[in-house]
């Protein structure tokens, strides 16, 4: 960037050259082409030889249900019961603090007595949460 002093008495003042050198942007401003035009490439070239070949030719068959392989009994924007997300929420909270339990483990000889007594407390205010989830029933399912 081209930097100027002001004069004979300007010690710190400095200004900024109105001309700045925006050829440092240019392998970004390639790459993101680059990214955009193959993106483009992967989603609407597959379209266009699919519309030539004749591959799309949407009938009742293709549109059918494929996944289960019977039709849907109840509208499929039905609300799922909120026992639903409370396991699944708790299931991801308990499989992600037993991930912090392993590198607990392995750097247990570093961190001593402390490291151990948090994890304690740690671990202590896990069980109070899990026993407070089971005892107002979020881990029943009917």
């Amino acid at each position: 960037m081209a930097v100027r002093a002001l004069g004979r008495g300007a010690t710190l003042a400095m200004r900024v050259s109105p001309l700045v050198d925006l050829s440092q942007y240019l392998p970004i401003l390639i790459f993101l082409g680059i990214a955009l035009a193959l993106s483009s490439a992967f989603v609407f070239l597959p379209m266009g030889v699919a519309r030539l070949t004749g591959a799309h030719n949407p009938n009742a068959e293709k549109n059918s249900e494929y996944e289960c392989g019977f039709p849907a009994f109840e509208d499929p924007r039905s609300q799922f019961d909120v026992r639903f997300y409370l396991v699944a929420i708790l299931f991801i909270i308990f499989d992600l603090e037993a991930a912090f339990l392993f590198p607990w483990a392995v750097s247990l000889k570093d961190t001593g007595w402390s490291g151990w007594a948090t994890m304690m407390v740690f671990l202590a205010e896990l069980a109070i949460g899990f026993a407070y989830a089971w005892k107002k029933g979020a881990l029943d399912w009917e």
